[in-house]
């Protein structure tokens, strides 16, 4: 009877389910946002499409989390689509003066963090039935894991990488 109690509700997941959608919108925004900056200032060209794309997989995703959210009659929040703007068009500009290394650094730690909450969003849309939704959240994931890979492998052998894994705790295994 006490599992019973302590369970949480459907009310529970789609809370939780909505804010980590609202907050994957806007984080969207920056990623896509740093990305446009990140490609422009890339000087290879193979890199500069390959950000590229990963820019419009952002876009992509942000499309498909306002659709969601829509369905569920919920709406983005405006102050951190606001914040999150800023810090994109921040991040966007510094791209340009940061070098080559930190912005392939903290791009692939902040993938990182994308992946784990994809999955989380998804437990909450499977909580509710919502096979839909758990799908294309699995897919984004999926694709946070491909963006996160990439960036990882660009700094894997780079001679900052263990000065920065040893105070970020990210990076290649040694």
């Amino acid at each position: 009877m006490a599992d019973f109690v302590n369970s949480p509700t459907p009310e529970y997941h789609r809370k939780q389910l909505v804010h980590i959608l609202q907050m994957a919108y806007s984080g969207e925004l920056a990623a896509a946002l740093a990305y446009a900056g990140h490609w422009r200032a890339a000087w290879k060209r193979s890199e500069r499409q390959d950000i590229h794309r990963i820019e419009l997989d952002e876009w992509h995703h942000r499309a498909s989390l306002l659709k969601m959210l829509h369905e569920l009659e919920a709406k983005p929040v405006a102050w951190r689509d606001l914040m999150m703007r800023s810090v994109g068009s921040i991040i966007f500009l510094a791209c340009f003066f940061s070098g080559w290394y930190m912005p392939m650094y903290f791009a692939g730690r902040l993938e990182k963090a994308n992946i784990h909450e994809y999955e989380e969003a998804a437990f909450h849309a499977r909580s509710l039935g919502l096979s839909q939704y758990e799908e294309i959240i699995k897919v984004f994931a999926q694709k946070e894991i491909e963006h996160e890979q990439y960036f990882f492998n660009m700094i894997a052998n780079h001679w900052l990488t263990p000065l920065m894994k040893s105070v970020f705790h990210y990076g290649p295994e040694s």
